[in-house]
């Protein structure tokens, strides 16, 4: 059943925007009540989505605006500490995030368009 204070499916981006283990589309989401920077990225042929935030210290992982993979583009790695990341399911792998993992944002593609979907912990952050 759907929810009921979901708002409905967000463009992102194109879906030629997110290149295959390339630089993310970062976006700002509300999360509690508080704005939060998010970002997608294509890995393995996939679109995935995760809240900027790393799961060892909460704040933000990109090394430049955008840049999330380490070295080799096998791994999300926090800029801060080094904790590492599987980009497909957001589970760390290595470094001080012990066994957390990322916060997941579900991504849809369709049309060649990409579209986030709000939660009622994550909703969009409108301007104005």
């Amino acid at each position: 059943m759907p929810e009921l204070d979901a708002a409905p499916p967000q463009r992102l981006c194109a879906s030629a925007e997110l290149q295959e283990r390339g630089k993310a589309v970062s976006f700002d989401v509300i999360q509690w009540r508080e704005p939060v920077r998010a970002f997608a990225l294509r890995f393995d042929g996939q679109a995935v989505a995760y809240l900027n935030r790393c799961a060892h210290v909460p704040t933000e992982m990109d090394w430049q605006e955008g840049e999330f993979l380490d070295g080799d583009k096998r791994f999300i790695m926090c800029s801060i500490h080094g904790a590492v990341y599987e980009p497909s399911t957001g589970h760390c792998v290595m470094g001080p995030c012990t066994r957390g993992r990322l916060t997941k944002i579900e991504v849809t593609e369709r049309d060649g368009q990409v579209y986030w979907h709000p939660t009622r912990d994550t909703k969009p952050a409108f301007e104005g």
